[in-house]
């Protein structure tokens, strides 16, 4: 029996999975999915950790977030963590098909916790109700196209200079959570916690770091997993010998966050009960329409346009974007984001955004929604196996984030610094994202840069309508409080 020439030349058939998440399309390969979904996991799990520790950090009108007068419940505000960025993530990569997971907002906790949970009469329920307005807001502007819109209408440009300022900040994010830069002394930030380098977890994240690079330069395939997970082992042997403790249990050169040891059980059963604790319109009744409206105003503009910059980074890291600096299925990317909002503030555990921390996973490979769903099923695991999460600490995960901000600054040579109505805005997006430790402050800042060069040149039909209205909002978020004391709140 003999073959036609067609038939021995003909491609072999691809599976559904490759071909549902276009994996071959776009590049990829199962493998690297899977990898680059584990190391999304590994680079962004310590927000199971965090999430708890911050909204822990205050009570709302007497009562802690999941428990009552004598302290939150931390078990119980991590595993609902754990679950509503698991689902949502999944949900990001099967209808986005979009390398990028998610979960519960740094920076938004913060505000719900010291901000909005804080004030009198307001109690966490009422805190999270205003997390559920925003998110449905923001979802309504991505159904009316208004989110989109305004994403579309950013020049090139600022899409690049966003990117390059996200790698920035992650990789100072990276080093600050190791240890290795930390604020005191006479300059706001220095080499390690007293100007030198000392400690074990020091050692682990240069070992890692070192280890990284050089499994990098060297084209190893999984050199960002591989690190990780060896940097854990060494982290796990270190602290079985040494017994060093964390930071914040007073060891100056503990731990960041958490010590790599298996406490007990591998294995815990998770506790959902914050579910559906929020008060959608409570909020009002305490404080009144004005404030509610200027909460939600602080909330929905941080997570308008953090996912943008995060979308883009992504985008640009995978070698996603098409020529306008636009990723594929923006409106669906968009939706599952404003969703995920809504949900984390009706889970309690506020509101969840899309983790710039992603680009660690392109930089391992992914291109596609499969590593979104591998990244959100490991986090479906981490609600029964917190320990085993646990035992990956900060130090071991952050030189993912060190590497990936160099690979995203390489797009720099993208940027036209020779014309200086681009330049400006680009510098001031790049500068204030790390130095100011807020990818929207970074944004908002080359915003009306670029708004103030083209007025100043006479070039107003240059700039797009959109672009108006987003630098007026930028103008009320970078004066919000003058705004509230004026008004007396």
């Amino acid at each position: 029996m003999t073959t036609t020439t067609d038939e021995r030349e003909a491609p072999p058939r691809s599976s559904g999975i490759d071909r549902f998440f276009k994996i071959t399309e776009r590049g990829s390969t199962i493998g690297a999915e899977i990898r680059g979904g584990l190391v999304t996991f590994f680079a962004m799990s310590y927000i199971i950790i965090l999430n708890p520790i911050i909204l822990s950090g205050a009570d709302g009108t007497g009562r802690f977030l999941g428990g009552g007068t004598d302290g939150p419940n931390m078990a119980m505000i991590a595993a609902t963590t754990a679950l509503v960025a698991g689902i949502m993530t999944i949900a990001m990569g099967v209808f986005a098909n979009y390398p990028m997971a998610l979960a519960a907002g740094l920076g938004l906790n913060a505000v719900v916790a010291f901000t909005i949970a804080t004030i009198p009469d307001v109690t966490w329920a009422d805190a999270m109700g205003i997390v559920v307005i925003e998110g449905l807001i923001i979802l309504v502007l991505v159904l009316t196209g208004f989110r989109e819109a305004v994403f579309r209408a950013v020049p090139v440009e600022l899409k690049t200079a966003i990117s390059v300022g996200i790698g920035l900040f992650i990789a100072l994010v990276g080093l600050v959570n190791a240890g290795f830069v930390a604020s005191g002394g006479g300059t706001p930030l220095q080499l390690g916690a007293t100007g030198s380098l000392a400690g074990w977890p020091i050692l682990v994240f240069v070992v890692g770091l070192v280890l990284m690079i050089v499994l990098w330069v060297r084209k190893v395939r999984g050199a960002i997993l591989i690190s990780i997970l060896a940097a854990t082992v060494l982290a796990v042997v270190i602290q079985a010998i040494a017994g060093v403790g964390t930071k914040g249990a007073g060891a100056a050169n503990g731990w960041s966050l958490n010590a790599p040891a298996l406490d007990g059980s591998p294995v815990s059963v998770p506790d959902f009960g914050l579910l559906g604790q929020f008060s959608l319109l409570g909020s009002i009744e305490k404080v009144g329409v004005v404030t509610v409206v200027l909460l939600v105003f602080s909330l929905l503009l941080a997570d308008f346009f953090d996912t943008m910059g995060t979308m883009v980074a992504v985008g640009s890291e995978g070698k996603l974007l098409d020529e306008t600096g636009n990723p594929p299925r923006s409106r669906a990317i968009l939706v599952v984001d404003s969703i995920a909002a809504a949900a984390g503030g009706a889970a309690s555990v506020s509101s969840n955004t899309s983790y710039v921390e992603s680009t660690t996973g392109v930089g391992e490979g992914a291109r596609t929604g499969l590593s979104a769903v591998v990244t959100g099923i490991a986090f479906l695991l981490a609600t029964f196996l917190s320990p085993l999460v646990a035992l990956v600490p900060s130090e071991a995960a952050a030189p993912a984030l060190v590497l990936v901000g160099f690979l995203m600054m390489t797009q720099i040579t993208g940027i036209k610094w020779n014309n200086v109505e681009v330049a400006i805005p680009a510098f001031l997006t790049i500068a204030l994202m790390p130095f100011t430790y807020s990818i929207t402050a970074g944004i908002g800042a080359g915003f009306l840069a670029f708004v103030v060069i083209k007025l100043a040149l006479g070039k107003v039909k240059a700039i797009h309508p959109l672009m108006w209205v987003a630098a007026a909002a930028f103008v009320i978020y970078f004066t919000l409080d003058p705004i509230s004391d004026a008004l007396g709140l």
